[in-house]
């Protein structure tokens, strides 16, 4: 039996002027999988997960979100439907503690008593290890740590489809071993899209790989399969 797409993009395009960064894109994300997003610096990914999450309009194209189009829908109608995105530039409240902007995600999904909320809240820092944290300031962490607390704001809004953009950026190796470990127990509660440029963490945690390169899809595969892809190898992984 065919897995079911959460999210399909069929003919998606967006252009800034002359620039033509994303073309004529077409994306499937089978529920229930980790779905890796790669390509060269420029290629065209954070735009086009910005089309996904409804950050950035789309030029052309359509966008599916479980069998329902979506392509008009602003990113906090898509947050509502069980679509969470992770910056690729930390988005978080700097002055507020770890838990406060845990906090702002919970209750943006959840109505419910102050313990309910703080159960919740725990519960997503506990998950990305940093519930011994959580009453420190958020401003006060280092950059891979913040890296860490948007992801448990996102896991925070029990997203069906969770996007993360360069979620390893600024993590020691001990911090991404852990990372790999928890993008695989979260796939057992969402979909995943991965937008990566550390092949080591895709190559080990994806399902599937989608390659960007100058806004097009240039391969798709296992990464068996893209690792050996000639073209793959000469745009963006290497030959040698």
């Amino acid at each position: 039996m065919a897995a079911v797409n959460i999210l399909t993009a069929t003919g998606v395009s967006k252009r800034f002027g002359g620039l033509l960064a994303v073309d004529d894109v077409d994306l499937e994300i089978p529920q229930g999988r980790i779905r890796a997003l790669i390509g060269p610096n420029g290629a065209g990914k954070s735009t086009l997960v910005g089309l996904l999450s409804g950050r950035i309009p789309a030029t052309a194209g359509r966008i599916f979100f479980d069998g329902a189009e979506i392509t008009a829908l602003p990113a906090h109608r898509r947050v509502g439907l069980g679509i969470a995105y992770t910056f690729q530039i930390t988005s978080i409240f700097g002055k507020l503690s770890l838990k406060e902007n845990v906090a702002l995600a919970v209750r943006r999904r959840l109505k419910a008593s102050e313990k309910d909320v703080e159960a919740e809240v725990m519960d997503s820092l506990e998950k990305v290890e940093l519930a011994g944290r959580a009453d420190e300031t958020a401003g006060d962490l280092s950059y891979g740590h913040q890296r860490l607390l948007e992801i448990a704001m996102g896991i925070s809004q029990k997203p069906r489809l969770l996007i993360l953009d360069e979620p390893t950026q600024g993590l020691a190796d001990i911090e991404i071993e852990r990372f790999n470990a928890l993008i695989r127990a979260l796939a057992a509660e969402s979909t995943i899209l991965l937008i990566e440029h550390n092949m080591d963490v895709v190559m080990e945690t994806a399902d599937e790989i989608t390659v960007l390169d100058f806004g097009r899809v240039l391969a798709e595969g296992t990464p068996e399969e893209i690792r050996a892809d000639k073209a793959v190898q000469a745009a963006y992984l290497g030959s040698g």
